[in-house]
């Protein structure tokens, strides 16, 4: 994890993004960032990060992400693909990279500090998650570092 920012609910993904990544540019300006987004930052938060920040973007949304309607001429029905691409018909589709983020939040719902919002300031919201992320890496690298019994 590069950083966490914690955020009122008034304050927009976008806004709150772009409030992080500066954060973390100041903090670290040799580093250089490919960014997965999905289709809600497409557009002006897409350039400006390209622009101002110089860290390359890769929007990841469905195919069929936007489907709203079609337009068919008079007595022609919709076909069975097209009906799955609307909201509430739609299968499971692997997006790519999705399943990192899923994971990331997965492993903060174990932590039961994080699961109920006590804390009056952001920061301290922000240092519980840094703590819930180191420890799940601790435990990793304690597992690595166990020897293994060896069969004779």
């Amino acid at each position: 994890m590069l950083g966490v920012k914690v955020l009122p609910a008034n304050i927009t993904d976008r806004e709150g993004s772009q409030q992080l990544l500066q954060e973390l540019r100041q903090n670290q300006p040799q580093m250089k960032l490919h960014l997965f987004a999905d289709g809600g930052y497409k557009g002006k938060w897409e350039g400006w990060v390209k622009t101002t920040l110089g860290y390359s973007v890769e929007i990841v949304q469905r195919s069929d992400a936007n489907t709203r309607g079609y337009w068919l001429p008079q007595g022609q029905e919709l076909t069975e693909e097209q009906i799955k691409t609307f909201r509430g018909h739609r299968g499971f589709v692997v997006i790519k990279k999705r399943w990192v983020v899923e994971r990331s939040f997965a492993w903060l719902s174990f932590d039961r500090r994080l699961n109920r919002e006590y804390d009056l300031l952001p920061q301290t919201t922000e240092a519980f998650i840094f703590l819930a992320f180191i420890r799940c890496m601790i435990r990793r690298l304690a597992a690595f570092a166990q020897p293994t019994a060896v069969s004779p």
